[in-house]
């Protein structure tokens, strides 16, 4: 479900009395990974969708340059100035709103982007869990963006539009800034596949993201006419990446890249998206241990992608849900990333008759499972699934069915 417009306004309107100016609300939906997992910030490919859960802000415009925020979640009013932005210690949720300001004020896509923002009331509610791995940040930077943009002048109908050309560079653009800020601003080194599923995402399709170029191509998934269900498992497990090992994978990799350039001799080697099968088996054994493990992870989950894609096409979700099995174990094994809970949860997903495919999804160390299954089998694996916390200090763990929907809108 997503967060209820009546109820939001309601909310809205309870914290900012006193105006009868118009109250618009920006909305931006999380995202699950079906396959190509931390590959984005090597260039490379993966297949995310957007779900049925999302981040909405009630904004009104203001007549100066300051910024009012009220959080449903945290239940706590951060307010700034868009002359002034600077991060927050005292309410850092805010800090993804703030950064959006920040980026679209030094990265915009007009010259003065700064004089063309304008300050707001909001209010910011969501129902994607956070710390699950299904992307609350980017939805929240995302809704931020929207709010922003939409409050300077920016034609809502504009972000309604799927299809044009003008629609599809501001969704980009928007894509873009929300990286900036949480790259620089708030201070994850996150790739761009989040922001871009947030924005891009249509319903009942996936969506190939060439991380490098940007470039994307809608696939079909065809859940309905095989009676196939996406089920999302959150095992209540919380890591945030500011502080786990995210940094040091990437760091990983990216010198992984420079050892294969090197070794090989071979110029136009800049990410391990330049780099194949064949040229990895040459140069492996000359790898650290720990830096090969990395690369093989990132080189075979890229060509894991594009067999999934090549699977939906043709209307094979059993050969697709074989990709998540081995996707799964890679990130186990080679990339280090799981947990014992997301571990237990795929085991579980294995042993249920009618289950496609499982693997873990997001960052890791935490988080979520995602399972292609039948709908038949449904009761089958959410009864045999753990209910309740899987580890001292964890959140109840759950799983549901979720839905596959548009991207960020205006309304």
């Amino acid at each position: 479900m997503v967060v209820d417009s009546s109820w939001l306004i309601d909310q809205f309107e309870a914290r900012f009395p006193g105006s009868e100016d118009e109250v618009r609300i920006a909305r931006a939906p999380g995202r699950v990974n079906l396959i190509g997992e931390h590959t984005d910030y090597s260039g490379g490919f993966v297949l995310p969708v957007a779900i049925g859960h999302d981040v909405a802000i009630a904004f009104r415009v203001r007549p100066d340059r300051n910024v009012r925020l009220y959080s449903c979640s945290y239940d706590q009013m951060a307010q700034f100035s868009l002359d002034d932005i600077v991060v927050s210690d005292d309410a850092p949720w805010s800090n993804y709103f703030r950064g959006v300001a920040w980026a679209l004020t030094e990265y915009g896509e007009q010259g003065d982007a700064k004089a063309c923002l304008s300050g707001i009331d909001a209010v910011i509610a969501g129902d994607v869990p956070e710390g699950a791995g299904l992307s609350s940040s980017a939805a929240f930077e995302v809704a931020s963006a929207i709010s922003l943009l939409v409050a300077a002048g920016m034609d809502p109908s504009v972000i309604r539009n799927f299809e044009s050309e003008r629609a599809i560079e501001v969704r980009r653009r928007i894509a873009l800034v929300c990286q900036k800020a949480e790259n620089l601003f708030v201070g994850v080194n996150c790739g761009i596949m989040d922001q871009m599923a947030s924005c891009f995402g249509r319903a009942d399709h996936a969506i190939y993201l060439d991380c490098r170029s940007l470039e994307h191509e809608l696939v079909g998934l065809g859940l309905h006419r095989a009676d196939v269900a996406l089920v999302i498992f959150d095992t209540g497990v919380r890591r945030g990446l500011v502080d786990s090992e995210y940094n040091r994978r990437r760091e990983e990799v990216e010198a992984g890249a420079r050892m294969i350039s090197a070794l090989s001799g071979r110029g136009g080697i800049h990410t391990l998206r330049d780099i194949d099968v064949s040229l990895f088996q040459e140069t492996r054994d000359a790898l650290p241990p720990v830096v090969a493990r990395r690369c093989e992870h990132v080189i075979m989950e890229n060509k894991r992608v594009q067999d999934g894609v090549a699977a939906l096409a043709r209307g094979d979700l059993g050969a697709f849900g074989n990709l998540m099995w081995r996707s799964h174990e890679s990130l186990r094994d080679l990339y280090e990333v799981s947990c014992p809970e997301l571990d237990m949860a795929v085991e579980i997903a294995r042993k249920t008759d009618g289950v496609l495919g499982a693997r873990m999804t997001g960052a890791g160390f935490g988080g979520c499972t995602v399972s292609l299954v039948h709908r038949a089998a449904l009761p089958d694996l959410e009864g045999a699934l753990p209910t309740g916390p899987m580890r001292k200090g964890a959140l109840e763990s759950r799983a549901f069915v979720a839905d596959v929907v548009d991207g960020a809108g205006a309304e």
